[in-house]
């Protein structure tokens, strides 16, 4: 873990919740209620940047629970994370990269988080021998690449992360490192010098470093933040930004395409726009139907210049990612990024629009029709 002053007064409790926001004794016993479930933790630095008199604020529907985390529609596993498990905190899902859970705890839990499952709480999930998942890759050699994940790895000690980089180094095949990661948006003070090191010495090798942030709303590119986001720069890093569409805080095109454009701005790498995940807990407050994302993304691009719309919008569906190309007539137009079956990669399919439909299972699957670029 990191060191405790920089965790020391996030707020946990609803107890210590009401010190900032007015909640009704019913509303108090309701979000007891969910954070017995999906415990909460709110950065010092990211909760400074909420304006507590404004309940639609967007960092504050990020950060806060809501009574909404009652809805048990949904899964808790919706991309089949289990299925691809190939020991605790080892996936292997796609061909070519290794995913590793490496702890369960964040600096700030995200309420729309999709690993709602694990954040949080205790886990058989996150990896509990690395030196078993480092062999497991080392003698799958179809494994170029690994990607870091958890919960939050930069939540770990300095000391930890550079005993995973080094045995990941070793392996004479892995081309390049990822850590995905929200601490340079909720705690961005975590880069201090010696984690800098760390990580400027491993990507000034043939290896280089990549690490995938999560800004979701311009609000959270702040000083701080662009420090960080500096300091990891300099330090020999390349920064890439995995946003999340989610309903009450980036489902404006204005709004998205300030994002976009302001992290160009700043050195970050616009990736990904996911559609939001139907977990459990999560979509009934923050999924954006399908069909009108893709109105939401074409319109935030029309906002945008070349560098700033080179971002897909995906979905990680358990058959692989998968791209939201468009809409044309009365269909919507997906083509599978990467896939688990790799006879699927590349290959283009339609579903009949539907304008509830929030993830692929809701469309009607016999509306479909395959085009495979040969």
């Amino acid at each position: 873990m990191v060191e405790d002053r920089r965790l020391q007064n996030c707020i946990y409790t609803v107890e210590q919740l009401i010190r900032y926001v007015d909640l009704s004794h019913d509303e108090q016993n309701q979000l007891e209620k969910v954070t017995k479930i999906h415990p909460m933790r709110i950065s010092p630095y990211y909760a400074s940047l909420i304006d507590w008199n404004d309940p639609k604020d967007p960092i504050r529907k990020m950060a806060v629970p809501s009574v909404e985390e009652l809805c048990l529609d949904g899964s808790y596993d919706t991309s089949g994370e289990s299925e691809n498990t190939k020991m605790p905190g080892l996936q292997h899902k796609y061909r070519q990269t290794a995913l590793i859970i490496a702890t369960n705890q964040c600096a700030t839990y995200c309420r729309h988080c999709f690993r709602k499952r694990l954040v949080g709480l205790p886990s058989r999930e996150i990896i509990q021998r690395f030196e078993d998942a480092a062999r497991y890759i080392a003698e799958h050699r179809e494994i170029n690449n690994v990607l870091i994940s958890g919960g939050d790895p930069f939540v770990l000690s300095t000391d930890i992360l550079e005993r995973l980089l080094v045995a990941l180094a070793n392996i004479r095949h892995i081309r390049f490192v990822r850590l995905g990661s929200r601490v340079p948006v909720t705690l961005p003070s975590r880069f201090d010098d010696d984690l800098l090191s760390v990580l400027q010495n491993y990507s000034l090798s043939e290896k280089r470093l990549h690490i995938v942030t999560q800004f979701n709303h311009p609000m959270e590119i702040t000083k701080q933040s662009v420090k960080a986001v500096d300091s990891l720069i300099k330090a020999g890093v390349i920064l890439s930004n995995q946003t999340v569409l989610l309903k009450g805080i980036n489902d404006n095109p204005r709004v998205l395409a300030n994002l976009m454009q302001s992290l160009v701005s700043i050195g970050v790498n616009p990736y990904y726009v996911f559609q939001c995940r139907p977990v459990k807990r999560v979509i009934a407050h923050f999924q954006v139907p399908i069909c009108e994302g893709v109105r939401i993304v074409e319109n935030a691009k029309k906002r945008c210049n070349g560098l700033s719309k080179r971002f897909r919008y995906v979905m990680s569906h358990e058959t692989g990612k998968i791209e939201i190309l468009g809409i044309l007539g009365n269909n919507v137009y997906f083509k599978y990024h990467q896939a688990k079956d790799t006879r699927n990669l590349g290959k283009i399919f339609t579903r009949k629009v539907d304008a509830k439909a929030g993830w692929l299972d809701d469309f009607d699957s016999k509306e479909q029709s395959c085009l495979l670029v040969e």
